[in-house]
């Protein structure tokens, strides 16, 4: 099981969006998300990595990837967003059975919910509007095909995390796995952070969490 120490930056004290992922790029704790666990269906790898901190309030996670032939297909929250290119983060706190998925694609649509099993979870309806997102995306030519490299900026509240007011995100260790994918996209890919020993593509499974212990 991987481990990541998040450190805690007063993020939220910075004035603009760019400070704040200025901030990210330099100090922020970076996980590469390049373990390619079902190598024969789906062998397609790309560079990605996403950086992560928090001020106490807030889970701050900014993700990079490069050269991905994209596909943007939902706009709307609670969409299919998997199917398009994709960024996740499942997460768990300690003591909790269930689990919470976010996953949002490149345009910045987003899915939340509260899982007890892949099959039984239920939106994070009132929580989703507290949560920010900033996409950037630039085009270029990668041998005569168009690609795209991309990144994504999350602000995750600490309530949509499943904490309550009183509680702190310092000192906290929360199991969780970052994820790449994009099942509809024209290489379809299946990548994560923490490996996962299954033999189909599955991301709703917390036995294969690693662990971020925050500051």
């Amino acid at each position: 099981m991987k481990t990541l120490r998040v450190p805690k930056q007063d993020v939220s004290q910075l004035e603009t969006i760019f400070d704040k992922i200025k901030m990210l790029h330099e100090t922020g704790a970076e996980a590469p998300i390049d373990q390619v666990n079902w190598k024969e269906d789906f062998p397609k790898t790309l560079p990605v990595t996403v950086r992560v901190t928090h001020d106490a309030e807030t889970l701050y996670l900014y993700y990079s990837v490069i050269g991905e032939a994209v596909r943007a297909a939902n706009t709307e929250d609670f969409g299919s967003v998997w199917e398009d290119s994709c960024v996740e983060f499942f997460m768990q706190r300690e003591g909790e059975s269930g689990y919470r998925n976010f996953e949002c694609n490149i345009l910045g649509t987003l899915l939340s919910r509260r899982h007890e099993t892949r099959e039984k979870g239920e939106k994070q309806i009132h929580e989703m509007t507290s949560i920010f997102r900033y996409s950037t995306i630039s085009h270029r030519y990668e041998e005569g095909r168009q690609v795209s490299d991309w990144r994504m900026y999350l602000e995750i509240p600490k309530k949509a995390l499943g904490f309550d007011a009183h509680e702190s995100l310092s000192g906290q260790k929360i199991r969780a796995n970052f994820y790449k994918c994009g099942d509809e996209t024209p290489e379809p890919h299946f990548l994560s952070w923490n490996p996962i020993d299954l033999p189909k593509p599955n991301f709703h499974v917390p036995q294969f969490f690693g662990l971020l212990e925050l500051e």
